[in-house]
């Protein structure tokens, strides 16, 4: 039976780091450990780093994204097309598309994808939104950049299928995007490529 050879708080920060995508006990210790032994360069900065972003970092009601203001910088960009809407599961998948310059449109964020098997069906996703935001005037594309997976897909049917009365084109990634594969782990140089070769959905 193992034992707890540090102080609680040291245990509460390494649960709380284990928690972390990709970080599992073992790496949650480590880390934890050498933040502690880095209380000036990183522990602190980091605790007030997070307090920071817990108070100032909001959801965009317009997009989904995050940002420090809402609508977010995106939205409110003028130099962005908004004539065509960018569909994207995540923040991460948006800001892979972001760091590839491959589109200038406006995004809008799902927060997941359809999948009965977990329970997640349309109610517990931003489609409703998007179907209102597809409505207006001056969007004429609704491009749907969601990963190539079986939820991706299912997803990507559903909101095509509620988008048919409405006066919009819907297209969706080509060329570059595996099947299986999620934007958030391609290169600049896929993701640029699928942007540019996206066809009819």
């Amino acid at each position: 039976m193992s034992r707890n050879v540090s102080a609680p708080q040291i245990e509460r920060l390494i649960q709380l780091l284990a928690k972390l995508p990709g970080l599992g006990p073992r790496s949650a210790r480590r880390a934890a450990l050498h933040l502690v032994q880095n209380r000036e360069k990183l522990l602190e900065p980091l605790a007030t780093a997070i307090r920071d972003a817990a108070d100032n970092v909001v959801v965009c009601a317009q997009c989904g994204n995050i940002d420090s203001v809402d609508p977010c910088s995106i939205c409110t960009d003028p130099r962005r097309d908004v004539s065509v809407i960018c569909v994207v599961e995540s923040v991460a998948d948006l800001w892979a598309l972001e760091r590839a310059s491959a589109i200038s449109s406006r995004y809008h964020v799902l927060g997941g994808t359809l999948s009965p098997l977990d329970g997640i069906g349309p109610d517990d996703l931003n489609i409703s939104k998007l179907i209102e935001r597809a409505a207006a005037e001056d969007v004429t594309e609704i491009l749907l950049a969601v990963n190539a997976t079986v939820d991706g897909q299912t997803t990507a049917h559903y909101i095509t299928d509620h988008l048919e009365g409405a006066n919009v084109a819907v297209s969706r990634l080509a060329h570059g995007v595996p099947v299986g594969g999620e934007l958030d782990y391609l290169d600049e140089g896929t993701l640029a490529a699928a942007i540019k070769s996206r066809r009819p959905f």
